[in-house]
This record gives C-alpha cells, structure tokens and sequence, in this order.
C-alpha cells in the first residue's frame, strides 16, 4: 500500500501539519525536525501527492548542480558553463560537493522532491539510492546511468577510446596500459576500457587495464601508479583515463627516469581548458565540454515541461595532438 503522510507523521514522530510545512517549505522549523521528516520520508519511500501534482508547474527557478568535487579541473569547468548557461535562462544555481557521499546526494533529492529546486543536474557516481527510481523526474545525469527513465548526457566514450589508442599504436607503440575505473561502476565512461581494449586486439596487441577508483587518496592513487611502473619496467605508453591522472603519470614518469615522449607516451581524457593551459603539451582526447551543458540544460528543461527526452545524447570528441603522445 502507498505510504500516506499519516505514516511519515506518525514515524517521523510529528504532526501531519509538521510534514506538511516542511513539504511546502513553509514557517520555522527546526533543522532536527526538518531532517526527521525526511529521513522517514525516505524509510517509506513516500512521495508527497502535491510533489507529483506540480512537480512541473510550481517553480522556485533553483537549479542544483550535483558533482563528486568541482576541485577536479572536468567537474570545475562543466560547472561553471552549467551555471552560465542556466543563469541566461533564468535559474539560480544551488552547487553541492556530494564528494561521493549517498546520504549527502540523497538530501539533494530530498529538496527536489519537496520543491526545494526545480530540477538537478547529476555527475557523480552513487548507485541504489531509490529516489532515483521515481519517473519523470527532472533529473538529468552527465556520464552516469541511473535509471531507463532519466537521460545521459555524455561525449563519445568509445570513439576517444579509439582515437586515444588508434594514435598510441601509430605512433609504434606495443606495450600500453590503460587506467580505467572500477569495471562495476556503471557509468559510460567504462566505454573507454572497452574501446582501448578492443582497438588492442583488432591490432594483435595485448590489453592491460590497471583500475583506479576515483575515491581513493592522492597518495594510494599515486602508488599505484609507482607499482604500475615498476610491475611494467617495459611499458611504451599509458592512456589515462582523465588527465588528471595523466599529469600524475608524467611526475611518476620523470622520477622513474623516463622521458616523455622519447621513451614513453601518455594520452589523457578530458582536455579541459585549464589543463590544456597548465600543460599544453599533453595529448589528449578533448571533450565538448561547453555542449555538454547547452545539451544538459536543454534537455533539463524539456523534463520541467514535461516533454519527452531520449535516453542518451552523445557528443562527439576530438585528438590534441600535444607533444607527450
């Protein structure tokens, strides 16, 4: 049966008039109180009928950006055109840090569903947060799949996959390791790894993936990276999945006496402006990142109006061709 906000009221251990301020945002209540309703908001799994009646008619014009950290140069940047572009079309931006955290995300959901913001904008990779399951939310996701029914906006995975180790082995290269993320994390970019590793065989070349988990410290991170050097004295070209990592690699590479590129070649991901300035030299696969949020909010404001989107919008990459590839 359909939870009722009797049954929040009641485990919430409020007034239905309490749960019906803190829905409609309405009156003083403490931040307990507010927390207390939501938390058995989510218990219940209950979505307030008012939610679902105006979910596309009541507006606040508040937009939340939905990221694991704006600290890392991609996330940085596609914010920042993100609130660009959404503040010429009239909303105001709300910008949270989830730094991966399921309860910090669910809590933005919480304020969509009780109108606290019109719509979110999600880039980070927490998976079973059941929220997600409503339909028709106005939700749309950057490289991240959550549900059949909320839209990917992504760049080409596979085909910078492509480009990234089609150009390494033209380059004469044999021995290339690629840094990819956890295989269950189920987002797009995984597509790299399969392009790298498909683009591999088709040339007669054996793959080798070292996995990364994005969560982890600058310091294991950078371990990792250490042994990979030392587990494969004889590698002649990394592809990285973000370049980020890949200016980590070239620091490791210089400390374990290699040169880039005469002895070894390193390929990014992201190609970033800021990077691109920063190190201007590295190679790397460009993503549109600029339509990435044109696409993002326009996509966005077909869910606010209740129009029907696609389930995917991919968007086309492009080589740097820096002087480390």
């Amino acid at each position: 049966m359909r939870p009722k906000l009797e049954d929040v009221a009641k485990l919430a251990n409020v007034s239905k008039t309490t749960v019906s301020r803190v829905l409609n945002n309405r009156g003083y209540l403490s931040q307990e109180t507010i927390e207390r309703v939501y938390r058995a908001m989510r218990e219940l799994n209950y979505q307030p009928n008012a939610v679902a009646r105006q979910l596309y008619k009541k507006q606040t014009q508040i937009i939340g950006l939905l990221f694991p950290t704006i600290a890392n140069p991609f996330f940085g940047e596609l914010s920042a055109e993100l609130e660009k572009g959404l503040y010429k079309e009239g909303f105001k931006v709300l910008i949270g840090n989830s730094m991966n955290d399921p309860k910090k995300e669910a809590h933005y959901l919480d304020q969509l569903l009780t109108k606290q913001v019109d719509g979110l904008i999600v880039g980070t990779h927490n998976q079973g947060i059941k929220e997600y399951n409503y339909e028709k939310l106005p939700v749309v996701a950057i490289d991240r799949n959550m549900n059949q029914d909320i839209p990917v906006i992504e760049s080409d995975n596979y085909n910078g996959g492509v480009l990234a180790t089609t150009h390494l082995i033209e380059r004469g290269a044999k021995k290339i390791i690629h840094t990819n993320g956890p295989v269950e994390l189920d987002s797009p970019t995984k597509r790299r790894r399969l392009a790298y590793e498909d683009t591999m065989k088709e040339a007669g070349l054996v793959p080798l993936t070292i996995t990364v988990d994005f969560n982890i410290p600058y310091s294991e991170k950078k371990q990792i990276f250490t042994q990979m050097f030392h587990d494969h004295p004889d590698v002649e070209a990394i592809f990285a999945s973000n370049d980020v990592d890949a200016a980590l690699i070239m620091q490791i590479a210089l400390e374990q006496g290699r040169k880039v590129p005469d002895d070894l070649l390193i390929v990014g991901y992201d190609g970033t402006q800021i990077i691109r300035n920063i190190l201007p030299d590295l190679t790397t696969i460009v993503q549109p990142i600029e339509a990435i949020a044109q696409t993002s909010i326009q996509v966005l404001k077909q869910r606010l109006n209740n129009k029907e989107t696609k389930t995917e919008y991919v968007l086309p990459v492009t080589l740097h061709k820096g002087k480390t590839g």
